[in-house]
């Protein structure tokens, strides 16, 4: 019955719904190239000679020099208060930037509480003092999960977090978590809503496979993605097709919201990883493969080994040695915003290991983007020269869960990198800093070339524990003994536990997509408590000047841009004292009392979380995860299906109407009633 009603929904992939449609998820083909001698699609360089794309460049020395210093002082006032005059620095300051990590929802509400609990718009963070680390940031990058709540912010214009989350009574939805990710209207995945839903999904699917680019499991996954987190879908709309859905919102078209108009955002950066074409491979990755990254305006990696971006915009488009076959073999509408945050976040790889031995020649596990650098002479050691498909998965596939790597290229210059861990490495689902260690490994044994050094860290996750570092905020790289500075300070903010004691509802594991308004508002509470916090040594209190600790540390590379250096100040040396890793001087896990590790949900009636699955590598976990490994097998089985099968299309409509005459899916027979014109609801451009 389900195999019938995908067939059927295959040959309902000619229908277009007017006045646009979620088919806006098929990238268009067979486009006008631009003029490659004045506007070319791929940059070239080394890791020597890094440069930004100038539109990167162009904005964000803008923010910086006519947006920033203004926030700075909208902080920090003066600078009296942490000991300083700001105007001594002259408008020179520290270029900031914010990782948010993986973990699924998990992430995506852990970041959105640390945001919280850094914008100024927010008034208990600005009231604590931490309220404006956001507004003077240049760079957010993120992955997996961290990516949903990134991607998010910038199709919806930068709201509150409030209002994004939860909606703002108007133009705005919220996240909708409530409403599964797997099966929306409940567990009966043949239910009307429910096949309505995933029906319209696939249709978005299939109109992309149609265009002739091959399609895999992450495309439903990016179309699931984008009803939470993107625009357009809210409780009256969710199973019909009023609305795109998120459909043919582009990553390039970031810089058309009017927040960046106004240059009132950090650039954003998206990172996604990459498997090696060919090795099959559903375990971790090694060091050695490329990281990508996807900005509004180019695709590629800094890694020393490729070292070149392709124009966003018409990423999709296949190249040979940095060429198009024509004039007119480009693609647009390739970079979705919801593949792009769904290619941050695919698993499927690692979730369908326990299934490659049963489906034979399955090959759908990874996100699927045509290669602009296939054959491309300068670059011999590049790992996929001779592919025209890159085969990328989730940016934590590397193990390397918080995406900083990005922020530390050369060309970035980043003075000031916040690592915000939302990791779920501990059976208990804390991080355990891991990320750090792995991301200072790979810098310090691949990308010496590239990237700046990292400052000091514990020496293993075990350290991390035994101080108490992945249980509070910590400062690192506070004493530099060159100028300029031998590396960026960083800033670790990791999900812990409540600092006043409270039972902790925060640890959730990645696979439990759906939360309930209840446990997200406390979740939200919590995380963002701990950011405004701090703590203070041997207690269960909030240190009320952890708002001036934060200050101190954020503008201190801006101590270091004037001749000679401004001392380091009474105030901020006593925060220093407090929160900077001395390695020479380690704290305890001891002076941190009362945290409780063990989850508690908030509101049991609410699903049971699932944990471990990236720390643990068990795939039973997904016997918990019941709604979702049934979608995922239905559409495998069909998506190999239609790959061995190709259809007739000019005798369609006749079979679709044979197949009415039996009892199909209501979905199929409103689908029709609704949409029997076939047009398209976007032109090209």
């Amino acid at each position: 019955m389900l195999l019938r009603f995908l067939s059927t929904l295959a040959l309902a992939g000619v229908v277009r719904a007017l006045n646009g449609s979620v088919t806006d998820y098929a990238p268009l083909v067979n486009q006008p190239c631009p003029d490659l001698t004045t506007d070319p699609l791929l940059r070239v360089f080394t890791p020597n000679n890094q440069s930004l794309h100038p539109r990167e460049e162009a904005y964000v020395g803008a923010r910086l020099t006519t947006v920033i210093p203004n926030e700075w002082y909208n902080w920090v006032g003066d600078g009296s208060s942490i000991g300083y005059n700001l105007s001594t620095f002259n408008n020179s300051f520290p270029k900031i930037g914010i990782a948010i990590s993986g973990g699924g929802h998990r992430a995506a509400q852990f970041g959105a509480g640390v945001l919280s609990g850094l914008d100024a718009r927010n008034a208990s963070a600005k009231a604590a003092g931490t309220g404006g680390f956001l507004q003077v940031t240049s760079y957010v990058s993120a992955l997996s999960g961290g990516s949903w709540l990134t991607g998010s912010l910038y199709m919806n214009d930068f709201p509150t977090i409030h209002d994004l989350v939860y909606g703002n009574g108007g133009n705005l939805a919220g996240w909708l978590l409530d409403i599964a990710f797997a099966t929306p209207d409940g567990d009966d995945i043949a239910s009307t809503n429910n096949q309505d839903w995933l029906g319209s999904i696939l249709w978005s699917v299939f109109a992309k496979g149609d265009t002739g680019i091959d399609t895999s499991l992450t495309d439903p996954w990016a179309r699931i993605i984008s009803y939470h987190f993107l625009n357009q879908t809210n409780r009256q709309n969710f199973f019909t097709n009023d609305s795109t859905h998120g459909a043919g919102q582009r990553w390039s078209d970031v810089p058309l919201i009017p927040s960046w108009q106004q240059q009132l955002v950090p650039f954003p950066i998206i990172e996604a990883n990459s498997r090696p074409v060919g090795s099959n491979l559903t375990t971790a990755l090694d060091p050695s493969a490329v990281v990508y990254e996807m900005t509004p305006m180019e695709f590629g990696s800094w890694d020393p080994g490729l070292s070149a971006m392709m124009n966003m915009s018409y990423a999709g488009t296949h190249l040979n040695n940095g060429q198009p076959d024509n004039d007119t073999a480009c693609t647009t509408y390739f970079d979705q915003t919801g593949f792009v945050l769904g290619t941050s976040a695919s698993l499927f790889n690692q979730l369908l290991d326990f299934a490659r031995n049963k489906i034979a020649g399955f090959d759908n596990d990874v996100a699927n983007w045509p290669s602009p650098f296939f054959n491309l002479t300068a670059k011999a050691n590049f790992q996929d020269l001779n592919s025209k498909w890159l085969e990328l998965v989730d940016g934590a596939s590397n193990q390397e869960n918080v995406p900083v790597g990005q922020l530390f290229v050369k060309a970035r210059s980043m003075d000031v990198i916040v690592a915000v861990d939302g990791s779920g490495d501990l059976p208990t689902s804390w991080p355990n800093g891991t990320a750090l260690l792995l991301a200072d490994s790979r810098i310090t044994t691949l990308l010496q070339s590239s990237h700046q050094t990292f400052p000091p860290l514990p020496g293993n996750a075990a350290e991390f524990i035994s101080t108490g570092m992945n249980m509070r905020p910590t400062f690192y790289g506070c004493f530099p003994t060159q100028n300029p500075p031998e590396y960026p300070i960083v800033i670790y903010f990791p999900n812990s536990p409540p600092l006043n004691g409270d039972n902790p509802v925060a640890n959730t594991g990645i696979f439990k997509l759906q939360y309930t308004p209840k446990h997200t508002q406390v979740f939200l509470d919590q995380v963002h408590n701990n950011t405004v916090g701090g703590f203070l040594p041997n207690t269960n209190d909030p240190d009320p000047d952890f708002g001036k600790c934060l200050q101190c540390i954020a503008i201190d590379r801006a101590r270091y841009h004037v001749n000679p250096p401004v001392p380091l100040s009474t105030i901020c040396a006593g925060c220093f004292q407090q929160y900077c890793f001395d390695p020479n001087n380690l704290t305890s896990v001891s002076a941190l009392p009362g945290r409780k590790l063990a989850f508690v949900d908030p509101d049991p009636q609410g699903i049971s979380a699932v944990t471990g699955f990236l720390s643990k590598g068990k795939l039973a976990i997904i016997l918990g995860f019941v709604g979702l490994a049934i979608l995922i097998a239905a559409i495998s089985a069909f998506l190999i299906w239609r790959k061995r099968r190709a259809r007739a299309r000019d005798n369609a409509y006749q079979k679709v109407m044979e197949l009415h005459d039996e009892s199909e899916p209501p979905f199929t027979r409103r689908m029709f009633r609704r949409n029997i014109d076939d047009v398209s609801g976007r032109g090209k451009e």
